[in-house]
C-alpha cells in the first residue's frame, strides 16, 4: 500500500514538473502596474518616437504637453487625500488611454520631420 502512493506521488510529479517548467517560459513579460508606471512608458515611447523620427517637433511638444497635464493632475489629486480614489485613478487612466492613443497616432502619420 504504501509503495503504490510512492511510486503514484513519484509518477504524478513526473508529470507535473515538465507541464510547470513549461507553462512558466510561455508567460509574456508583465509590465509593472501603476499610473506612474504607465507615465514611464509613455514617456519612453515619445523619446524612441523622437529618436526614429517618427514625430515631428510640434507632435513632440504636444504629446510632452498632455503627459505634463496628466502628470500635473495626478500632482492636485494626491495633494487633496490619502492618495487616489477611485474616481482619481479611472479619470488618470482614461487620460492616460486618450495620451497613448495620440502617440500611436502620431507615430504612424507618416509625417516626416523637418
Amino acid at each position: 500500500m504504501l509503495v503504490r502512493r510512492i511510486v503514484a506521488a513519484a509518477f504524478g510529479l513526473a508529470l507535473a514538473v515538465p507541464v510547470y517548467a513549461f507553462a512558466q517560459d510561455q508567460t509574456p513579460a508583465q509590465h509593472p502596474k501603476g499610473i506612474n508606471a504607465r507615465q514611464h512608458r509613455q514617456v519612453q515611447r515619445i523619446k524612441e518616437g523622437r529618436q526614429n523620427d517618427e514625430l515631428t517637433r510640434g507632435e513632440l511638444n504636444r504629446l510632452r504637453a498632455d503627459e505634463a497635464a496628466v502628470r500635473a493632475e495626478e500632482r492636485v489629486y494626491r495633494r487633496s487625500g490619502d492618495g487616489l480614489n477611485r474616481a482619481e485613478r479611472r479619470d488618470l487612466q482614461r487620460d492616460l488611454n486618450r495620451t497613448s492613443r495620440e502617440i500611436y497616432r502620431a507615430k504612424h502619420n507618416d509625417r516626416e520631420p523637418k
